[in-house]
């Protein structure tokens, strides 16, 4: 078990290359997709984090073949399925910890028929909804039954087996789109996905399938169709650079007054994530597909043309991802200006701000939804603190603003931040952080 906390020392400026990981979101569904083939499928850039190493573990008991070929490449063969698994005391255990567990059910009820699925973990950042996932699965012809009393779902196939069918999607939500088009790949006849998630994770996981025999047109659009196939065969798969990650290091690079270079960055799958840090008064230069920002002692906030406070809100793809939301509000902390931010999509995720404002952060928090951060132009430096990360992503904006801080902050609960970010400390501390796990 790793340390759970970080000492940080902050105030230093950082200098050189950082390389992103593998993208978090993106390898959970695909080492999920390897259920669908009893064929050899080999993933590389598989990021060595908690949440997904607890996926591949889930998968090894299951009973699937799993040889780690590098430290970021796995080769998974799922021949035999042990599917008495499903109902033990070790895979409701460890399936209860992790959200990314979900991604399991649909290759499973596609291939064997059947899925059992404990109330999964995960960040605790609001209501996170699985009805969406099981609203699918249903107009597919599945039969649902969840238990109260064990906090348990359950989802069979019928005797016919799944069968195509019109989805409009009630929400447009990823897990919920990928789980969806993972079980309909194997079902009889054409499935039509409508209000389907479109980020680039689904994108990925879309082009796999294609390379496996899966028949699917719509790619990079929220209209899917898929044409049901008998069988899926084997097929190699590299994750894209983790874009939440990209953006995390730009919002350091700004705070710390740091020169960074982000080697290949997978730019033309960032959307308007750089675009949007540059609405901060972030310099980001790209050189061919890195992006190299600048040591900048001050940073600006645009306004909207009318002069009025901008705005930043999280929207589905290709808006701007929520992930980032929490490293945008604490970026704007040090800017010069004001931006109002507005977390639509859950109710918890700002709940961290008051680390930030006891830090000396200016930050109004208008609701649950809304904060508004009058930025301090770097005249009241932060101030280090002891503090608990509440999620990943608050975890790493927290992070972000301790290394920032004048003095020593200690974070706690860091193994949140080990869930969605690889060896962060040793990589930070490789360019010049002072980073200590305590």
């Amino acid at each position: 078990m790793q340390s759970d906390s970080f000492e940080v020392i902050g105030g230093k400026p950082l200098k050189g290359v950082l390389h992103p990981q593998g993208a978090k979101n993106e390898a959970l569904q695909i080492i999920s997709a390897v259920l669908l083939t009893d064929d050899p499928v080999t993933i590389s850039n598989v990021p060595d984090i908690l949440d997904v190493n607890k996926l591949i573990e889930l998968l090894r008991g299951l009973g699937v073949t799993v040889e780690r070929l590098s430290p970021d490449t796995y080769r998974f063969c799922a021949g035999t399925v042990d599917m008495a698994y499903l109902r033990s005391d070790a895979f409701m255990k460890d399936a209860g910890r992790l959200r990314g567990s979900v991604m399991l059910i649909g290759p499973l009820l596609a291939r064997f028929g059947r899925a059992t699925l404990p109330k999964p973990g995960g960040d605790k950042i609001g209501r996170r909804r699985l009805d969406t996932h099981f609203l699918g699965f249903q107009k597919l012809g599945a039969e649902f039954k969840y238990d109260d009393d064990k906090d348990i779902y359950y989802i069979e196939q019928p005797k016919t087996g799944l069968q195509g069918a019109y989805l409009h999607m009630d929400e447009i939500s990823v897990t919920g789109t990928a789980n969806v088009v993972m079980a309909a790949v194997l079902a009889k006849g054409k499935t039509t996905i409508y209000n389907a998630a479109c980020e680039p994770y689904v994108q990925q996981l879309c082009r796999m399938l294609l390379r496996m025999g899966a028949r699917i047109d719509g790619l990079g659009s929220n209209l899917l169709h898929i044409e049901g196939v008998e069988r899926l065969g084997g097929t190699g798969h590299r994750c894209l650079p983790d874009m939440i990650e990209i953006g995390s290091f730009i919002g350091l690079a700004a705070m710390t007054q740091s020169e960074i270079t982000i080697k290949d960055a997978g730019i033309e799958h960032l959307g308007i994530i750089p675009h949007t840090f540059e609405r901060l008064g972030i310099q980001i230069e790209r050189r061919g597909d890195d992006l190299h920002i600048p040591a900048q002692e001050h940073y600006e906030i645009q306004t909207f043309i009318d002069g009025s406070i901008l705005t930043i809100y999280d929207a589905p793809w290709p808006g701007f991802t929520p992930d980032l939301m929490s490293i945008v509000l604490v970026t704007a902390t040090q800017a010069r200006g004001s931006v109002l931010v507005h977390q639509k999509m859950f109710e918890s995720r700002l709940f961290f701000v008051d680390k930030l404002i006891d830090m000396g952060a200016q930050i109004i928090l208008c609701d649950p939804h809304r904060a508004t951060v009058i930025g301090l132009d770097r005249r009241y430096p932060l101030r280090g603190i002891e503090m608990t990360s509440p999620d990943i992503r608050a975890g790493q904006a927290l992070l972000i603003a301790a290394l920032s801080a004048k003095g020593k902050s200690v974070i706690h609960n860091v193994h949140q931040i080990d869930r969605g970010y690889q060896h962060i400390d040793q990589r930070l501390n490789a360019i010049g952080a002072q980073i200590t796990r305590v």
